[in-house]
């Protein structure tokens, strides 16, 4: 374990950035709608509210399609979280979900390809925007929250839960970012947390992928406290019997049924150096010339099945999402939140490529997992390209407006 030791300071990085607490201040798809009934309908039924003594509890509630997260569920939670900031009987919020498998799978990125085959491009946006306000806004929650991630963990879901104060990850808890893949690339604050991770870690989970296990995800400092599955109801139960908005009895309670645990042997964290080195490169092509070179030269299986995933996923999705960590490493959280819109809008214009849907498609609608990026080569994809990702949008379309002035006066 001596290896793993400074892997650790991601929580006090966050916090350091702004994106965990702030010092010196208190405390599958559905069905066819018009924009209107989408933000409404069953508002309530997605998103639940559990009150105790001197907090509050939203739960996300679609376990049948592992809480993906939808337009009317960012905005629900975004009107939970301001009223529950502003009272002052609340001391702090906590944040968990319904069902065995998943705390949030992301973004419900089936019911944004059928809204956007429908036409309803504008509620894709609102998604987005409301999505995004709310990562901010809980990454500068004036009151402590707590997390609890237990099962999946994938793209947004982490969003919603990792900018916290305290995140709780499990035995069952699964995290990774898998927008690449699908043609996308990682938003929901992805480039700002990946980025801050050690080393070249961000770049290897979001050009590949690969997962994370909770005992990881306490290691590299994505989450601050592990418990046993069997222990969240005494925990959830003690919880909810604090009266309290100090973050020190909070941080106590937890740490009273968490668990001591390490990485096992097979953990990818054990290869850190190796990841760094293979990693570190400017441009996605020398990253799989490095890996082609290493799986060529020792016969290592897990560096060719990197490779063999780097080059599965559009090029283009590949080269943004590289960049996106690679900016976010020198970027507030607002600023990454802005960037990752401008990325996100325009993935959804299909001016530049359909890489999207077509992932979206093959992946998780027709299921022939035989998706036809287009451009199809890293070397079709010019610099050029990549810039109009990150270019401010058009004169009609603005950009994210986020309440920075407001949260964060000093800034």
């Amino acid at each position: 374990m001596q290896k793993l030791k400074f892997l650790v300071p991601l929580s006090r990085c966050l916090r350091r950035n702004g994106a965990v607490s702030r010092q010196g201040r208190s405390f599958s798809a559905l069905p066819n709608y018009t924009q209107h009934d989408y933000l409404q309908q069953d508002e309530a039924k997605f998103v639940l509210v559990e009150g105790r003594a001197n907090s509050r509890a939203a739960i996300l509630n679609r376990p049948t399609v592992l809480n993906a997260v939808t337009a009317h569920m960012a905005a629900r939670l975004n009107k939970l979280y301001d009223s529950w900031e502003e009272n002052s009987s609340i001391g702090f919020v906590l944040l968990k979900a319904s069902g065995d498998r998943a705390f949030c799978s992301g973004t419900d990125v089936v019911d944004l390809y059928r809204l956007l085959d429908e036409g309803k491009t504008e509620v894709c946006k609102e998604l987005f925007r409301s999505l995004y306000k709310f990562v901010y806004v809980l990454g500068t929650y004036l009151k402590p929250h707590v997390a609890i991630m237990d099962g999946v963990v994938m793209g947004a879901g982490a969003g919603i839960s990792l900018p916290g104060m305290f995140r709780v990850v499990t035995d069952r808890t699964v995290f990774s970012s898998p927008e690449v893949q699908l043609g996308f690339h990682p938003d929901a604050g992805a480039s700002y947390y990946l980025s801050r991770l050690p080393g070249y870690l961000g770049e290897y989970l979001a050009l590949t992928g690969e997962k994370l296990n909770g005992a990881e995800m306490m290691a590299c400092g994505l989450a601050t406290h592990y418990s046993l599955k069997e222990k969240l109801p005494w925990i959830e139960e003690r919880l909810g019997s604090l009266i309290t908005d100090v973050p020190s009895v909070i941080e106590s309670s937890l740490a009273q049924y968490g668990t001591l645990v390490h990485p096992d042997e097979r953990s990818v964290l054990h290869k850190i150096d190796m990841i760094d080195s293979l990693f570190c490169h400017d441009t996605v092509e020398e990253i799989v010339e490095a890996l082609e070179n290493k799986a060529t030269e020792s016969g290592d299986k897990w560096c060719a099945n990197l490779l063999h995933k780097i080059k599965e996923a559009p090029p283009l999705s590949s080269k943004i999402a590289l960049q996106s960590i690679r900016e976010g490493r020198f970027e507030t959280l607002d600023q990454c939140l802005a960037r990752e819109y401008r990325a996100s809008l325009t993935f959804i214009s299909k001016d530049f490529s359909n890489d999207f849907i077509e992932g979206v498609r093959a992946r998780l609608i027709e299921k022939d997992f035989a998706p036809k990026w287009g451009p199809s080569k890293l070397e079709e994809v010019s610099d050029d390209m990549v810039a109009a990702f990150f270019s401010p949008l058009s004169e009609v379309e603005p950009d994210l407006n986020l309440p920075v002035a407001v949260r964060e006066p000093d800034v």
